[in-house]
């Protein structure tokens, strides 16, 4: 069965998808769509990318198995052409690989992992290839995301080994689709809440944005300030921490801090950064604030404070910069 498909001479109907930011979504759509369309026509596969003003977007590969792999091909090509054209115009020396992320069934990715991870370490061995299976489910599904990175070639052969996989244990039970949210309103999450920007305000969100936070939160990339993630080995996944101050009229300190502190201790929790009100000083009409974190945390901080205010003057004064 192997070398079958390997060769492409299982005429098996397969479906691949793809997860892809909308960089790579318009490298593949091309210029009135042409190069989509070119994609199509000479693998014969069905090439459909979802709708919506998502920050990420499905692409559905669907046909034989030797459709499906001619079309990887073009995809893992052009995504290298894009880095090499990319390259022309920076000072980097090292060529990054092509990377892929295809999505998954959770059913399925014990078997591409295998016995103690035995299937996988075969599959990055035979191949060349980088094959990273995510620990959790992408939100609101049952399907997890597989990241490929290599050369296109290595990629190549990554995804005719995956299919194998999956045509010899195909998933069990339903799977729920992952379907990338639209980024309309920003949504802040803070203390297992969510809240939604509405012109000056944050509004408390629905609790079912509030169950895909946290299912979001599992598998997000951030570690705590100075350690490294080990999906991205060598980066720093938390920029450092800042500080920045504020003076805020005598008269409007009370709108910031809340009955009994409620306010501040929201403003705290929702931006989740460090905020110190200094004390009053004597002859003073104005008190300091202290506001420590990363710059978005501060930013954040910043804007709650200035929605919090009744006064349009402050909010002239000390508009956050994103």
């Amino acid at each position: 069965m192997d070398s079958k498909v390997s060769e492409g001479g299982l005429n098996v109907t397969l479906t691949i998808r793809l997860l892809m930011h909308g960089k790579e979504v318009g490298s593949i759509i091309g210029k009135k769509g042409e190069t989509v369309k070119k994609m199509r026509e000479e693998s014969g596969a069905r090439i459909n990318i979802s709708e919506g003003n998502c920050p990420e977007r499905i692409v559905t590969i669907t046909g034989p198995t030797d459709a499906i792999f001619k079309a990887f091909a073009m995809i893992a090509y052009k995504f290298e052409e894009d880095i090499t054209n990319s390259m022309s115009n920076s000072t980097a020396t090292s060529k990054p690989p092509v990377t892929l992320r295809l999505v998954v069934p959770a059913s399925q990715c014990g078997s591409l992992i295998g016995k103690g991870g035995s299937k996988i370490k075969e599959i990055r061995e035979s191949t060349g290839a980088q094959v990273q299976v995510a620990g959790d489910m992408l939100p609101n599904s049952t399907e997890r995301a597989v990241t490929i990175s290599g050369t296109p070639d290595a990629i190549i052969q990554c995804v005719k080994q995956i299919c194998v996989v999956m045509l010899e244990s195909p998933p069990k039970g339903a799977t729920i689709p992952y379907r990338p949210k639209p980024a309309s309103t920003p949504v802040i999450f803070a203390g297992g809440q969510a809240y939604t920007i509405q012109g000056q305000y944050a509004i408390p969100h629905p609790d079912q944005l509030t169950k895909l936070h946290q299912l979001a939160m599992q598998q997000t990339p951030f570690t705590p300030l100075g350690q490294t993630t080990p999906a991205f080995p060598g980066l720093d996944a938390s920029p450092p921490a800042s500080t920045h101050e504020l003076t805020i009229p005598n008269d409007l300190i009370g709108c910031i801090i809340g009955r009994q502190g409620t306010k501040i201790n929201e403003i705290r929790q929702m931006s989740g950064a460090q905020i110190k009100i200094a004390n009053a000083t004597e002859g003073s009409s104005e008190r300091q604030i202290t506001i420590t974190g990363t710059p978005a945390n501060i930013s954040l901080a910043q804007y709650l404070i200035n929605a919090s205010s009744p006064d349009p003057d402050l909010h002239g004064k000390n508009t956050f910069t994103a």
